[in-house]
């Protein structure tokens, strides 16, 4: 490996190169005071020095590492697999302490298919060392679609404090610790469970409050964020973006990427991510989507967009962020968005791993020949992991699979 600069990588192994059109989640990065951690497609979690960037400790799982938490002197790795397990590694060593396999609540996988496969989507920690986890399922069977559900709060040593389960899938979780008050924003509800939001007290596990945009379809909400108690909507159902006060009555929303006629089409795009902090909040859209038909000749104007508004409904500042953004990581008022490939427009050149201030809208960015699909950032550095892609009407491969280092302050 070459000598250590201020911006540096690390290969990550080989990895099958993504698709055009392939928007899962295939890799996680985390950051600690003392190591960078890496999660990988084929279930490898790397613990590497956070200076050095050697290796500490690495251990293999027989299922996809694509989440990471940290809490109590633990990693916390949460996996897609037939089991979709939860399972925690000591920071120091990386002996496993415990482990949760979340298929006994949402259901062993119908076929061997990935998107059958139980998938621990989201982790959450708390000071107290506590772990709070959502997981679901899909199957389907003709015309017939179903999710199963589960949300979980965990003590430290993994023994489960509660449950709570749905027939809807969750997406988003995000913990209010000092109110005790954990949100969970699900997707797509075509079962019994139709709201988009569930607030629920993180100690019992007991709703605390629910919200929902009251639209048709199954499509709800794409991300949550809590805020001194608010809490930061991006809604599928209408395509807007809201802030809730902390018992969940609408304090104000905004228009993301509603639905626009654009020469002769009617165009959308979801809102997938919302971060709020310091009294900010930020909103990524997606991709460009045609009501009534797949195909587009069109975009929609705020498709792969960041917008920032404050805390008071105003508006701050918003900027283009090119391609699809798989999540968001936020720190001290720093936003970086990984960005992947343009869905309905294949430009290279979308691919980056791009920061934002979230008070002025100052920017920065690294280019990259593959596509940028996680990060994670506190207050020296931002870290990100870089997989390869090949579109599917070109034969060449762009980039590779690595783990990146990037200077905050650049």
């Amino acid at each position: 490996m070459a000598e250590r600069t201020d911006r540096f990588e690390r290969p990550l192994g080989e990895i099958d190169p993504a698709g055009s059109r392939q928007l899962w989640t295939r890799s996680s990065v985390e950051l600690t005071d003392d190591l960078v951690v890496a999660g990988r497609w084929n279930g490898t979690v790397t613990a590497f020095d956070r200076e050095s960037l050697a290796p500490r400790w690495e251990v293999d799982e027989p299922e996809r590492a694509v989440s990471l938490a940290v809490a109590d002197g633990a990693l916390v790795v949460g996996e897609r697999g037939e089991n979709g397990t939860v399972a925690a590694y000591s920071l120091e060593s990386g002996t496993r302490r415990w482990s949760l396999d979340t298929a006994a609540d949402v259901g062993a996988p119908a076929t061997d298919r990935l998107f059958a496969l139980p998938y621990v989507l989201s982790l959450a920690t708390d000071d107290a060392g506590r772990v709070y986890a959502a997981a679901r399922r899909y199957e389907r069977d003709g015309e017939d679609r179903r999710w199963h559900g589960a949300v979980y709060g965990l003590d430290h040593d993994g023994t489960v404090r509660w449950r709570y389960e749905t027939d809807a899938s969750p997406t988003a979780l995000s913990l209010d610790d000092e109110r005790g008050r954990l949100a969970v924003g699900y997707n797509r509800c075509s079962g019994a469970h139709d709201r988009g939001v569930v607030v629920l007290d993180s100690r019992t596990g007991e709703p605390d409050w629910t919200w929902d945009t009251g639209t048709d379809g199954d499509r709800r909400v794409g991300d949550v964020s809590f805020t001194g108690g608010r809490l930061a909507v991006a809604s599928h159902g209408d395509k807007r973006g809201y802030v809730l006060e902390a018992d969940g009555t609408e304090r104000w929303g905004v228009d993301l990427a509603v639905e626009t006629d654009v020469d002769g089409e009617t165009l959308y795009a979801y809102p997938n991510h919302a971060c709020a902090t310091d009294g900010r909040v930020a909103f990524v859209t997606g991709s460009t989507y045609a009501v009534g038909r797949r195909e587009t000749a069109s975009r929609h104007p705020n498709e792969h967009r960041i917008v920032a508004v404050g805390i008071d409904g105003n508006p701050l500042w918003d900027a283009p962020v090119r391609g699809f953004v798989r999540e968001l990581a936020t720190r001290d008022g720093a936003v970086v968005a990984p960005c992947a490939q343009n869905f309905r427009v294949r430009n290279p050149e979308t691919h980056a791993l791009r920061w934002f201030d979230l008070e002025t809208g100052e920017s920065g960015e690294r280019p990259l020949e593959g596509i940028v699909t996680a990060a994670a950032v506190d207050d020296e550095r931002i870290v990100a992991i870089e997989e390869p892609v090949a579109y599917h009407d070109e034969g060449q491969v762009r980039g590779e699979y690595a783990l990146l280092v990037e200077p905050r302050s650049a």
